[in-house]
């Protein structure tokens, strides 16, 4: 897999993280998620998009996705699991429970008390799980060929992987920050949390089948990954097909066919797709003028710029950037 492209694209969404819960539980217990766009304004207002995930640090539990046809999943001592679409989920010390979601618990006071917050759900009896649970935000639009690409669930397993150890010392880092709360802590477990994510998506990624399509077989494809990287490096080149394709080792239309068939859309399309959504991370820090964006990512000028922004997104860019930081969702708020 090509971990650059896939770094490019985590900056250029805007990947960040956030903890809010250090949960203590005695079996029987049940916790409710609600979609995290019921909640996002709540937790991290500043993002499009909200996913939440778990950090099992002792004991067992399950988790399930509502509404999908997804068995569930037994979580141990150091698993990870995450759910990127912002499903609604249960976590329950046995499959099948469920209960209402519990709004209250976002409602974050003034003078609240660091992060992150203690949830104590006591089921009465001697059986004890400890959870650490966050979120993470990210933009959605204009192009995210990341977020599309992933399932409803991700788990990392503990044992039996080449990354025990990380997710150890990660465990080890999450249960020691969210008991201390020292100052600082919810910043380290925040970007815990980005590290956390990074590393999910890669165990997915190599755990694919040989022949998967999508987003992220293309990364791991050889003509199709190599394709991707050199236009993530040089987004603002004038590539062609036939330069592309050249690249690749493949013929025009075999390459055209084959980049089509994993990633869903023309190379040309994928670039333009890419180019605009640089131009919205840039347009959401607030600071360069559209000239300048429209020429850093390699439009001839800002009017052609400004002509394809509004075809794919469906407004100007300078209105888009004020309608951004009006809704909350620019850090140039």
């Amino acid at each position: 897999m090509n971990g650059d492209t896939l770094s490019d694209v985590l900056r250029a969404v805007r990947l960040k993280g956030a903890v809010f819960f250090d949960v203590e539980t005695t079996a029987p217990w049940v916790a409710e998620a609600p979609p995290s766009k019921a909640v996002a304004s709540a937790i991290m207002p500043d993002s499009e998009h909200v996913m939440e995930y778990h950090v099992i640090t002792s004991g067992s539990c399950w988790a399930s996705v509502i509404g999908r046809d997804i068995e569930p999943v037994q979580l141990h001592a150091g698993d990870v699991v995450a759910f990127p679409q912002g499903d609604a989920h249960v976590l329950s010390s046995a499959p099948g429970m469920r209960s209402e979601p519990d709004f209250s618990i976002f409602e974050f006071p003034e003078g609240a008390a660091q992060l992150p917050l203690l949830l104590n759900l006591d089921g009465g009896s001697s059986e004890r799980t400890h959870l650490v649970c966050g979120f993470l935000g990210c933009d959605s639009h204009p192009f995210n060929p990341l977020l599309s690409a992933l399932p409803p669930i991700l788990h990392i397993p503990a044992s039996g992987t080449a990354r025990s150890n990380w997710l150890k010392e990660f465990t080890r880092f999450a249960v020691m920050e969210a008991g201390e709360k020292r100052a600082g802590g919810d910043s380290i477990l925040s970007k815990l949390g980005e590290l956390m994510f990074v590393e999910l998506v890669r165990h997915y990624v190599e755990s694919l089948p040989e022949d998967s399509r999508g987003w992220l077989g293309g990364l791991r494809d050889r003509t199709v990954g190599r394709a991707l990287n050199l236009l993530h490096a040089q987004p603002t080149k004038a590539w062609t097909l036939e330069q592309l394709a050249k690249e690749a080792g493949l013929s025009r239309s075999s390459f055209a066919e084959r980049f089509t068939g994993f990633v869903g859309i023309p190379p040309m399309q994928y670039l333009q797709k890419w180019r605009l959504q640089m131009a919205a991370s840039k347009l959401s820090a607030g600071n360069a003028s559209i000239a300048e964006i429209a020429a850093e990512i390699g439009y001839e000028s800002e009017a052609a710029f400004s002509r394809a922004f509004k075809k794919m997104i469906g407004a100007p860019p300078a209105e888009w950037r004020s309608n951004r930081i009006a809704s909350g969702t620019s850090p140039g708020r």
